[in-house]
């Protein structure tokens, strides 16, 4: 028996599932005029928003990094309840940490979510640049140096003003980091200005063919992104058919190599 059989090479990548996911603090909308006839449960805890996140639980534990946007950090409307512990620990999976942005009052306390496979070496919070503060952009980096990966999980302003400015921002952190993933809700297609801006500044690449995600019920316009630099083989990325809340998730699958990142821990369901 040769060397070669005793010792198989190592892989020379691995791959990885991502999914980024506007989950609304656990509301489930089907139709604009929910937006204002259930306002009010928009703003109140109930069994039917816990029974969204168990349903989102069961689809999150399939995937190796996920990215949250608008979970609620523990507020009325989510009965006090840190929505993005809850779904990590409810898909067992083993590492999360959150970014809590917009309070009002003890009503709602919006957050970026950052659920993992992997054990992040460093995560980082930015305040991103907005004429009215509230937005935010977390960094989690798997690795050190040159081999780290960098995941970004932004949630965006409405106004193309501020987005541009926000992704001016965004490129400069992920300047430096040649194994790079941006996602989030953009609140902006890939063809426009502010993006277009983004490609230009950063070595993140468009999209060949982004899927449209909201609104969820009739999905028209392709808002939720997962962006990857060159060094990072973006497979293939697909929405979710499963609707949890105004937006569809985005899921992406990733090849990069082997020695990026961290090393993933198997899923533990409780």
């Amino acid at each position: 028996m040769t060397r070669a059989a005793l010792f198989p090479a190592a892989p020379a990548e691995r791959h990885l599932r991502l999914l980024s996911c506007n989950i609304l603090a656990g509301a489930s909308v089907q139709r604009y005029s929910e937006y204002v006839t259930r306002s009010l449960n928009a703003v109140l805890p109930g069994r039917s928003k816990m029974d969204n996140l168990d349903r989102l639980a069961e689809v999150l534990a399939q995937f190796d990094v996920i990215g949250l946007q608008e979970a609620d950090a523990g507020s009325l409307r989510s009965g006090f309840l840190n929505q993005t512990r809850y779904l990590a620990e409810t898909a067992g999976l083993p590492f999360w940490s959150h970014q809590p942005n917009r309070a009002m009052a003890r009503l709602a306390h919006s957050a970026n979510g950052l659920i993992s496979r992997l054990e992040p070496h460093t995560v980082l919070d930015y305040p991103l640049p907005s004429r009215i503060p509230g937005r935010g952009a977390l960094l989690a980096q798997f690795g050190e140096g040159d081999h780290a990966l960098a995941v970004m999980i932004a949630h965006l302003s409405l106004s193309a003003p501020a987005r541009a400015r926000q992704l001016g921002f965004i490129a400069e952190l992920l300047h430096d980091f040649p194994h790079a993933v941006l996602m989030g809700d953009l609140n902006t297609e890939p063809g426009s200005t502010e993006m277009r801006q983004l490609f230009a500044k950063s070595t993140l690449q468009p999209p060949a063919q982004p899927p449209p995600t909201f609104p969820s019920w009739k999905p028209r316009r392709a808002l939720d992104h997962i962006l990857t630099s060159p060094a990072i083989r973006l497979e293939k990325t697909w929405a979710l058919p499963q609707a949890f809340s105004d937006h569809l998730p985005l899921a992406a699958e990733i090849s990069l190599p082997a020695h990026v990142g961290g090393q993933p821990v198997p899923t533990t369901r409780r």
